[in-house]
């Protein structure tokens, strides 16, 4: 098995290198990890794991991001609505929107013009209805950068950290996400898939806690849901990343309508 993901790697090293497919061009410009002792040289797919990883110590399992709205109004009551929900939230706002700041590092890091990516992060921030729903992704991305910073402090923090400081950057989940997995050489193409496996991951999880539902459904579900990534990705790859939008007008409902239930599990 791992042979085959080392020549998945290879092959897919050779397409960015010819600059070749739904905006493949930027993947190719990650940054080298500095040399340090204990530094990833080149990408890791391990590395990059751990990013990904449920139980990473970011905020997310307690945020629903309107979900537990949904579910209270009885307009998520069954597993194929819950997948009808996340597949909404796929192709109509995850990619479209939130991936657009993970491209926007790809795009811009390698010319140094850190500006326009904090542009596109503030864009994107403002743009989220509810307020829960934009302090919760600004904690999980100030709180993935307190991580990260630990984890790797051989990366070039010092202009993200000033940025931050300065409020000229809002320091979202998905700009951290994009800004240290750009750090770690990750390929574009997989941290936008990445990234999309977590919010998917957060989704089901907070579901587990919210509906009728068994470990053995979400990971079934999971399962079912993990490969529509690449499908959401190639419908976006070409977008600017100041060209993002979304189309999900009945989950920014259920977001702003959150702070109003009687009793609730989750900050969002």
């Amino acid at each position: 098995m791992a042979k085959r993901i080392d020549d998945i790697d290879k092959a897919a090293q050779g397409d960015r290198d010819e600059g070749t497919g739904n905006g493949r061009n930027d993947a190719h410009a990650a940054a080298p990890v500095a040399d340090a002792p204990g530094a990833y040289g080149n990408y890791h797919w391990l590395a990059y794991q751990q990013l990904l990883d449920s139980a990473l110590p970011i905020g997310g399992f307690s945020h629903s991001f309107g979900l537990e709205t949904l579910v209270q109004q009885d307009r998520l009551v069954t597993l194929e609505d819950l997948e009808g929900y996340v597949q909404t939230m796929l192709f109509m706002s995850w990619t479209t929107s939130d991936a657009m700041a993970i491209k926007a590092v790809y795009r811009y890091a390698p010319l140094d013009q850190w500006s326009r990516v904090w542009e596109v992060d503030q864009l994107l921030h403002v743009q989220r209805a509810a307020a829960e729903t934009r302090t919760g992704v600004q904690k999980m991305g100030r709180r993935l950068q307190q991580l990260a910073r630990a984890m790797y402090p051989q990366l070039p923090w010092a202009n993200l950290d000033e940025a931050v400081g300065a409020g000229r950057c809002d320091g979202t989940h998905a700009l951290m996400h994009g800004w240290v997995s750009y750090h770690l050489q990750v390929p574009l193409e997989r941290a936008v898939e990445g990234f999309l496996y977590t919010c998917i991951v957060t989704c089901v999880n907070s579901a587990l806690r919210l509906m009728s539902m068994g470990q053995t459904q979400g990971q079934v579900l999971l399962a079912k849901l993990l490969p529509l990534t690449t499908a959401a990705w190639r419908q976006a790859a070409d977008l600017e990343p100041l060209d993002a939008w979304t189309n999900a007008p009945a989950a920014d409902l259920a977001m702003m309508q959150h702070e109003t239930l009687y009793s609730r599990l989750f900050m969002s």
